[in-house]
């Protein structure tokens, strides 16, 4: 089958997420054709499965500009721009309905298992950039197709490959043997079943991001409750408790996202959960129905009956071996990009403004945005998302000016380096050689700890 031309071609988008749709609502808006393809069986699938988490964004903050204009006409209107949405409103109240917007735009249970270009395997340089983009796609019904694309955005994020507990960043030994009690999501405890398994228990949270955070407040609100006397967490660091461990606090301009982090204190200070600092995870070792994680310098916990794994989240390049990317050794972001997220010096409010030139890759044609483009680095941030899809549609368009006139005003996180608020692979934080020792401490709670908003108020900074 030749190929048709490529100018009469969609512009194929990875992902109806709010990054993905936002990007068919730009390339709508400048009279290109998208075609969006969402492995999940709707629009924001991944936001669905943390429905029950609140952003720490606001609504305003959360809504991209050009959809707005396009849902409009609708008759829809933006939620009160000060208030904060859970993931479950941001998909029913704006997600979904963009998506109904894009119509037949916008195809569900349509998972991309690869992208070339047509006729071209990584390794054929003859008339290569001539040729258009081929997509394989299966169905949710089994089926199998090839479309043809003058371009792909990759808004895929990070979202189905969560990172390991293993402090070497693969499993740790048993880490699978276990999967049966240990998740990598923050746990609805208002799902009966859900609250249940972990009501009267002891759990082991590893991670020292917002995710951690939130799933640190929700068993001390369980903890709290008639139905969860006993519930308890042990808290796993593997560098050590610094000023920046729990976040910006009132510094940061992000109201929510600084409250967060201090309710996640709290936790520790009323003593619903202990903090356990300097562990790498090496095993986890059944002890009848319950888990023992030891760590690579030996030590070994008391058995802990559940494990909550929230050390952030890697991208998915496996559908992407035939296209030539440029991508950086350790962030797996694009290599012009890598340097203005990596998280060990920027947090969400200090990344500097980008667009389709730090996106490129030696395959033109292809972008990763979203929180695919971030790779490893977790310092994501929906606006940030927006505007790099605005300027990579316009790059599309040909309209470069536009494309390279790139402007993004971030609130600060009053984080020095950001490195302790956000769900990143700990050994990647500061610490280093200057790290306390390793230790179990509980913090008292005679210590002074400032009042702090819902414990709901959550997500992470790909809100």
């Amino acid at each position: 089958m030749n190929p048709p031309a490529t100018a009469e071609l969609p512009v194929i988008v990875i992902g109806a997420g709010p990054i993905g749709l936002a990007a068919a609502a730009h390339l709508a808006g400048r009279g290109l054709a998208p075609l969006v393809l969402e492995a999940g069986p709707t629009a924001g699938a991944g936001v669905r499965e943390w429905a029950h988490v609140r952003l720490f964004s606001t609504w305003g903050e959360v809504v991209d500009p050009v959809a707005e204009k396009l849902l409009a006409p609708t008759g829809w209107t933006t939620p009160d721009a000060a208030t904060y949405p859970s993931g479950g409103d941001w998909a029913d109240l704006y997600l979904q309905p963009l998506a109904d917007v894009l119509g037949d735009r916008v195809r569900t249970g349509a998972r991309v298992t690869g992208v070339s270009r047509a006729g071209r395997d990584r390794i054929v340089d003859a008339d290569r950039e001539a040729q258009p983009f081929v997509v394989h796609v299966e169905h949710a019904d089994g089926g199998e197709e090839r479309l043809f694309a003058r371009a792909v955005i990759d808004a895929s994020g990070t979202w189905t490959t969560p990172s390991p507990a293993g402090g070497s960043g693969l499993p740790a030994l048993g880490e699978r043997a276990a999967a049966d009690r240990i998740t990598y999501r923050v746990p609805d405890l208002k799902d009966p079943a859900v609250r249940a398994r972990y009501a009267g228990k002891r759990t082991a949270v590893i991670g020292t991001g917002a995710s951690a955070f939130t799933a640190l407040a929700y068993l001390a609100d369980l903890a709290k409750a008639d139905d969860g006397s006993g519930t308890h967490a042990v808290w796993i660091l593997r560098r050590g408790i610094s000023g920046s461990t729990f976040g910006g606090g009132t510094a940061d301009q992000l109201p929510a996202r600084g409250a967060l982090g201090l309710t996640a204190k709290a936790a520790v200070d009323e003593g619903h959960a202990d903090a356990v600092t300097g562990f790498r995870t090496e095993a986890i070792e059944r002890d009848g129905e319950q888990l023992v994680l030891v760590a690579e310098d030996g030590r070994r916990l008391e058995p802990v009956d559940e494990a909550i794994v929230l050390t952030g989240f890697r991208p998915d390049l496996s559908f992407l071996s035939e296209i030539r990317l440029g991508l950086d050794e350790r962030l797996q972001a694009p290599v012009a990009l890598a340097p203005l997220i990596d998280p060990n010096q920027h947090s969400c409010g200090t990344v500097y403004p980008h667009g389709h030139r730090e996106l490129a890759h030696p395959e033109e044609g292809i972008y990763l945005v979203g929180m695919k483009s971030y790779g490893r680095a977790p310092t994501f941030l929906a606006m940030t998302g927006y505007e790099q899809v605005r300027s990579v549609a316009a790059a599309i368009a040909g309209d470069l000016e536009s494309a390279d006139n790139v402007e993004l005003t971030l609130p600060e996180t009053g984080v020095c380096g950001g490195a302790g608020l956000f769900d990143a692979p700990e050994a990647e934080q500061s610490g280093g050689c200057c790290a306390p020792a390793p230790q179990l401490i509980q913090l008292g709670a005679s210590a002074a700890t400032p009042a702090a908003t819902d414990a709901s108020a959550g997500g992470c900074c790909g809100s």
